[in-house]
């Protein structure tokens, strides 16, 4: 993902530093107008400007999209939704760790933390919901890795999700939830280390 800086200069500006970070090498270069706007905007795989305006990019930075462990914990075996949701937030554009059935909570704070994932995203049918949400929870207390994001769904009483929430899971989605409202619920509640909104 790239971000691209803007900036607005009088008409007879006549240089403007492009930079591009890929994540192996930075490239910059003091060259014109025009020519920047084309390279950067090139590299950034992106085409056209600001038309009537004497916008310049002045940076692009490549940003590394938002990282969401899915799992299943527990002795659940139904995966059908969570691989539904997985396949969503990959097409929204999220980089999607699906962890498999039968994950103990020890294994996803595990991958959550070797993958460096921004987010968790858990679903549970089985109704050991309050145990294996707060357990999560409490491994990602005491691996200081409580910046990760943890959210759910499942078949979950309406009267356990105040609870969830008072342990620390930001958000439970119930059955009925759309994928719709998932990824717009990550997109406008999660942001990456860099401080960029998903």
């Amino acid at each position: 993902m790239f971000v691209l800086v803007w900036g607005t200069f009088p008409a007879d500006a006549a240089f403007v530093t492009a930079g591009l970070v890929d994540g192996s090498r930075r490239w910059d270069a003091a060259v014109g107008y025009s020519a920047a706007k084309r390279q950067v905007v090139e590299a950034a795989g992106m085409s056209g400007g600001v038309p009537g305006t004497h916008s310049k990019v002045v940076a692009v930075q490549m940003v590394a999209p938002i990282r969401i462990v899915v799992a299943k914990p527990g002795l659940d075996g139904h995966d059908r939704g969570a691989k539904v949701v997985a396949r969503a937030l990959r097409d929204a554009g999220y980089e999607v760790i699906y962890t498999g059935l039968h994950q103990t909570p020890e294994q996803i704070v595990e991958t959550a933390i070797q993958e460096d994932a921004d987010v968790i995203g858990l679903s549970v049918l089985s109704g050991a919901h309050m145990t294996l949400f707060k357990k999560v929870i409490a491994l990602l207390d005491e691996r200081d890795a409580r910046d990760i994001v943890v959210f759910g769904g499942g078949i979950i009483p309406e009267g356990d999700i105040p609870l969830l929430q008072e342990t620390g899971v930001a958000k439970v989605f119930t059955p009925g939830a759309t994928t719709t409202e998932i990824v717009a619920w990550v997109r406008d509640n999660v942001t990456d280390a860099a401080g960029v909104e998903a």
